[in-house]
């Protein structure tokens, strides 16, 4: 069994962002578009360098027909 495939977005939050702003935008990511948090930065200067992952949709692939 391989390990699932994921894909990565990543996101920038400014530094005037407060942190209840950048929890909200993160928690909306994750609730309606199924984003989870893969790594998270924070700079000197207050900027929060954000890697966002999801698990890779496969189509579906054609069955047989009967």
């Amino acid at each position: 069994m391989s390990p699932p495939d994921y894909e990565y977005a990543p996101l920038r939050i400014p530094p005037n962002t407060d942190t209840a702003t950048a929890h909200a935008q993160l928690a909306i990511q994750a609730e309606f578009s199924g984003w989870e948090l893969a790594k998270l930065r924070l700079f000197a200067d207050g900027t929060r360098q954000v890697l966002l992952r999801r698990r890779r949709t496969h189509p579906l692939q054609p069955g047989l027909s009967t």
